[in-house]
């Protein structure tokens, strides 16, 4: 059984249909990638997971469990949590503040003081900047803060949407090398991310979406090998 399965869904806003028929699955350990041009349903695929958006036909299970229709802050109490594209800190909230927002669901002082210390080992940028305000860090700073409160949640499945967007190109290599870190450590990841050459080079799978359907799947390995991927989305002939 895999941690996560999504069956034939089915997601729109409003009248149009942005996900159709959407199946993939999440095995535990594994780092998946979804990849795909702007608008092929990839951010929806994250936010109808964690329960922004229900999808109207279809199912989402978590560990054999249903979750689809459920809010999202049970969903985040089931074991899911979402680092969103574009960051999103509380610009007027610390850094310790926006990691302890993280961990809002939580009764576990111990349990929530250990994964502080974790955050700050993985981004000791974070820890030299504790009390400084999330609103005046740089983009990456702010990167790494957005990755860190959600690991606050002590997530099973961590999502990531577009982790690398706007980062310099030696941020980009550090956040993705984190990544590696987190999956090592017992996280499972569904990576969202523009820069499909990263992705696959970190990710064991991938699903490739075209307008709110998956016309591909396969390991990392192959996909990065895929003459149509390859054209497509790693800009190699």
């Amino acid at each position: 059984m895999a941690l996560l399965e999504l069956n034939n869904v089915h997601t729109y806003y409003g009248a149009i249909h942005a996900l159709k028929g959407i199946t993939i699955h999440v095995e535990e350990g594994e780092i998946v990638t979804l990849i795909g041009a702007n608008g092929a349903g990839k951010s929806t695929t994250l936010n109808t997971i964690c329960g922004i958006l229900h999808p109207r036909e279809g199912t989402i299970y978590l560990d054999g469990e249903p979750i689809h229709g459920l809010p999202p802050h049970e969903i985040v109490g089931r074991g899911v949590a979402q680092a969103p594209e574009g960051r999103r800190v509380f610009g007027r909230l610390n850094v310790v503040e926006n990691l302890e927002m993280g961990a809002f669901a939580r009764k576990d002082k111990d349990g929530i003081r250990r994964d502080m210390e974790r955050v700050f080992a993985l981004f000791p940028r974070l820890k030299e900047r504790a009390k400084q305000l999330a609103g005046t860090l740089s983009g990456g700073e702010q990167q790494m803060l957005a990755i860190g409160r959600s690991l606050m949640a002590n997530p099973r499945l961590l999502l990531l949407d577009e982790p690398s967007m706007g980062l310099a190109p030696i941020l980009v290599e550090a956040i993705f090398e984190t990544i590696r870190q987190i999956n090592a450590q017992g996280t499972t990841i569904l990576l969202v991310e523009q820069n499909a050459l990263m992705a696959l080079s970190v990710a064991h799978r991938g699903y490739v979406l075209e307008t709110g359907t998956v016309v591909l799947h396969d390991t990392a390995a192959a996909l990065r090998e895929n003459e149509l991927v390859r054209k497509a989305y790693l800009g190699i002939e």
